[in-house]
């Protein structure tokens, strides 16, 4: 029953999910959950209840979407969005309110961090509002609720639950000051008349969700995406699709880790683009090739990144934040310096040769990346950055097959990782 082609083609349909992204388990997986549910004992059985029953599609829908964010999730987003904010708000007279849209919005973190970032940057309530949108209406309905578990607070920074939530019996409420600044909606992006009455808004996130598409969905939702953002707006993407973006003729507005992207033209190319953190958070894939040339960067304040390792041995520790810290900077040859000291005095890691290939990538030496990311694999086959890397390397060079096996891996391994955590 489970891998029957309809139930993949229906999930494409309503919401551009490619079987391919995530792999076919997870959805076998959610129509075998599903079946037993509804109590159906065929696949045809199940098919024709499916086809019957709003309800029933939207609780697919639901077996298959597994949400997975936090408070803050890529924290230079959020600094970025201050500063931008901040900004744009003189640039326009203060003569209204910032306009930002986040979707999906998922269970809320992100919209509510964008409130919270904002009120803290000192934006008074008057001069912003935040809308979030979800597919999911059992999500948005969570996020309405606004009682959040310890697993939406990650990273050690979570100074922002003392000033915003409320401590209860069963986890943390959020206040009446945030939650006065979201209003939230169910909303689909591939709807092509998606708030089409509305003005468009200055800022707009939506991260983590084109990699799930293919690349004519990618297209069809990035018109959407592109008609939401203002002219001199600013959508926030995840570190992932920053390639994405790039081949539909946006560029990154340049500040490390903020994974920001403008439909402005770029003036001032510079010499060394925006590096990706050395470890995402839930390790999120990472599939970005070389970077657009970026503008000068106005607000660039990079913090040398935390280096998650395995290594015993401190002086190895040391220089591998080292690496993270130099390559952030836009210091190349050092970072690359970096690199080859480390495998001189130490065992060969995987983070070690992914930051070679990364290297050689931005410096347009495809094959020589190919190599690195490929040593990499060797010593970690599921490192999420450099399987995302290598197959929009080997997207390029035409090997589509090649690219779309690598994402599968990434997609797995991702998903397998966010249930082991449930």
């Amino acid at each position: 029953m489970s891998s029957d082609q309809r139930f993949f083609d229906f999930l494409k349909e309503r919401i551009g999910l490619d079987v391919t992204s995530v792999g076919p388990a997870i959805i076998e997986r959610a129509v075998r959950q599903r079946s037993t549910a509804s109590r159906s004992q065929t696949a045809d059985e199940y098919w024709h209840t499916l086809q019957g029953s709003r309800d029933e599609q939207q609780a697919l829908i639901e077996a298959v979407i597994v949400p997975e964010t936090w408070f803050f999730r890529y924290p230079e987003s959020f600094a970025t969005l201050a500063k931008l904010a901040t900004k744009r708000l003189a640039d326009i007279n203060n003569m209204r309110a910032l306009r930002i849209l986040s979707l999906p919005c998922s269970t809320g973190e992100e919209p509510y961090s964008i409130a919270m970032a904002l009120l803290d940057a000192g934006l008074k309530p008057h001069q912003f509002k935040v809308e979030g949108m979800d597919v999911s209406p059992l999500s948005v309905e969570k996020a309405k609720h606004a009682l959040y578990g310890k697993n939406s607070f990650r990273g050690q920074d979570i100074a922002f639950r003392d000033r915003h939530f409320i401590v209860e019996d069963d986890g943390y409420r959020l206040g009446e000051r945030v939650l006065e600044q979201v209003r939230l909606q169910v909303g689909n992006l591939l709807d092509p008349a998606l708030l089409a009455n509305e003005p468009p808004y200055d800022f707009v996130f939506c991260r983590n969700l084109l990699i799930y598409f293919d690349q004519t969905t990618q297209q069809q939702v990035f018109e959407v995406l592109k008609r939401l953002t203002h002219v001199e707006g600013v959508l926030f993407i995840g570190p992932a699709e920053g390639s994405l973006l790039g081949r539909f003729g946006m560029r990154s507005i340049g500040i490390p880790q903020s994974f920001a992207f403008s439909r402005q033209s770029v003036l001032a190319p510079e010499a060394v683009p925006a590096f990706l953190p050395t470890q995402l958070p839930a390790r999120q894939p990472v599939r970005s090739v070389t970077p657009p040339p970026v503008r000068s960067r106005p607000f660039a304040t990079v913090t040398p990144l935390p280096v998650v390792t395995k290594a015993a041995n401190p002086d190895a520790a040391t220089l591998l934040a080292n690496i993270a810290a130099l390559a952030n900077e836009g210091k190349s040859a050092e970072a690359r310096a970096a690199c080859e000291s480390y495998l001189r005095s130490h065992e060969p890691v995987a983070q070690v040769f992914y930051w070679l290939g990364l290297l050689s990538d931005v410096a347009g030496s495809a094959l020589e990346a190919q190599g690195f990311y490929r040593k990499a694999l060797y010593l970690e086959p599921q490192h999420p950055d450099a399987l995302m890397h290598l197959a929009a390397l080997l997207q390029s060079q035409g090997d589509t097959a090649g690219a779309r096996r690598l994402q599968d891996r990434a997609a797995r391994s991702e998903r397998a990782d966010s249930e082991r955590k449930r």
